[in-house]
């Protein structure tokens, strides 16, 4: 194995390694491949060979990479964290927009907090009734709308996105932009076995003293390297019947879906005994001065 000779990026982003594969004593037949170093945690690391890296940058909030990777096409990394792939994001974008838009009896307006990369848009305009999908600041919106979808960033230390986490923006900000018979959904996070307690079930019980009816649910997302979770949230009950979910995915959104079926979505709601029991327990409500975070550094912490 070779010796470490490019870092992609430092301060919490993670590196590529140079590698020669395939080494035999003749040079020419000497091949090198690099690989893109994801940090899970201080103690766990996974990593995915590349074939080029297309772009890496230095905003004024996070640091940003788009990768060309051989098992998960192109990918879009922040702050060192995989964000979406190319391959499988069809899995994560499915399970946070369908299942809220379905629940909803007409929904006719959306607007998405985060959805840099466009896929919750394009999900959204799928369904026929469909009038407005908006990304933009939320709290400089002067209308209400039928959902609000949560695509942001993980909440990292010294990142931008972890106040949009707290009780008071959802209570303050998000509520109130809400119709009467509004729904919220947002991604919470990794919530697997040995990761949903870093914010997964944190924010879920935030939700829960601000909205009267909240439902999580996980599916597991391969070039996430773990299961994810996601909140819906409203002040109206919440029905997901797996035969009703069908119909209306037939009659609603243009086109074939790849992952979400009303059997599937409901087997996603069904979490296992530990994760139930945490959740069940939890009494950590996320606010701006007691926060919780995955592991990593957005830019802010390391200036």
């Amino acid at each position: 194995m070779g010796e470490l000779d490019q870092v992609l990026f430092h301060n919490g982003f993670s590196k590529v390694h140079c590698e020669p594969i395939n080494q035999k004593e003749n040079n020419d037949d000497q091949k090198e491949e690099s690989w893109f170093e994801e940090e899970i945690d201080c103690d766990l690391k996974w990593s995915f060979a590349l074939n080029i890296v297309l772009y890496r940058g230095t905003s004024e909030y996070q640091e940003i990479a788009l990768l060309d990777t051989k098992r998960f096409g192109k990918v879009l990394v922040i702050d060192g964290k995989m964000q979406s792939a190319e391959v499988d994001e069809f899995i994560y974008h499915e399970y946070l927009i369908h299942p809220t838009l379905l629940c909803h009896p007409n929904p006719k307006t959306v607007f998405i907090m985060g959805g840099g990369e466009g896929s919750v848009a394009r999900e959204a305009l799928r369904h026929e009734s469909m009038d407005k999908v908006i990304i933009a600041e939320l709290e400089k919106r002067d209308e209400n709308f039928d959902i609000i979808v949560g695509d942001l960033a993980d909440p990292v230390e010294g990142g931008p996105c972890y106040q949009l986490y707290t009780k008071s923006f959802y209570e303050n900000i998000l509520k109130s932009k809400l119709n009467n018979n509004g729904i919220f959904v947002t991604q919470v996070g990794p919530a697997g076995m040995f990761t949903h307690k870093e914010v997964f079930s944190s924010i879920y019980n935030t939700i829960k003293q601000v909205f009267k009816y909240v439902l999580a649910y996980t599916a597991h997302v391969p070039s996430f390297a773990d299961t994810w979770g996601w909140v819906i949230a409203s002040d109206q009950p919440l029905c997901f019947e797996a035969a009703k979910l069908d119909k209306k995915i037939a009659e609603r959104i243009d086109g074939e879906l790849l992952y979400l079926n009303g059997a599937s979505f409901f087997s996603s709601t069904i979490l296992n005994k530990t994760i139930t029991k945490t959740l069940k327990n939890e009494t950590h409500v996320y606010t701006e001065v007691n926060a919780r975070f995955i592991h990593g550094q957005g830019v802010a912490y390391r200036i």
